[in-house]
């Protein structure tokens, strides 16, 4: 049989996993709100790419390495893939709209040819390396575009990749709290168990009945 003290020490345990649990849930929640709306977002428009129209918009643009910038490229024979001279890349980063001057290019004996992936579109720059004609072009697919390869990680450096990893982090943390909260509060809510089996009952039906 419990007594006055045992009961108060159960309240007490109690009121101590509701403060901290309600602390980083709501602390969690915070961190995730915008990103966690954006990657809800992005999920609809990735799981309905194919009925929303996108219209690319290619830019193209040529010119000319000037003479001593052409000189500092290396002679052939060279490695398959090696980034451009400093000096180059970042020539030709002030000439196009895009940046060239952290990636590696494939070197063959009569050209170079840098890739340059981007969220949203693709771009690439191809250097003659006997005369230092350049032909570039970039492929913008749109702001929806854009948005979901932020939703994948695609070509998007390692800033944004941390940021998804703490993002994650911090929706685990999230569901977890609130899974315990759920827990503590279940005595009064006889519907929790039930909505939580449910949650996990129509994903795991729906992989086995329709996905083959």
């Amino acid at each position: 049989m419990d007594t006055p003290s045992d009961r108060f020490a159960g309240q007490q345990r109690r009121s101590f996993w509701l403060k901290h649990l309600h602390q980083w849930h709501w602390i969690s929640s915070a961190i995730c709100l915008v990103a966690m709306i954006a990657f809800s977002v992005t999920g609809i428009t990735l799981n309905h790419a194919a009925q929303i129209e996108a219209r690319p918009k290619v830019t193209t643009k040529e010119g000319q390495l000037p003479g001593p910038l052409l000189a500092l490229l290396p002679t052939a024979p060279s490695p398959a893939k090696a980034p451009l001279p400093d000096a180059v890349a970042q020539w030709l980063s002030g000439q196009l709209p895009a940046s060239v001057d952290v990636q590696v290019g494939e070197w063959t004996d009569d050209e170079v040819y840098v890739a340059l992936p981007r969220p949203g579109g693709d771009a690439w720059v191809s250097i003659d390396r006997t005369d230092g004609a350049y032909s570039f072009e970039k492929t913008d697919r749109g702001w929806v575009s854009y948005f979901n390869d932020l939703h994948k990680g695609r070509s998007t450096g390692e800033a944004w990749k941390w940021f998804i990893d703490i993002f994650a982090v911090a929706c685990l943390v999230f569901c977890v709290t609130g899974l315990f909260l759920l827990q503590l509060h279940a005595r009064n809510r006889p519907v929790t168990w039930p909505m939580v089996a449910l949650g996990v009952a129509i994903p795991v039906v729906l992989a086995i009945v329709f996905i083959h």
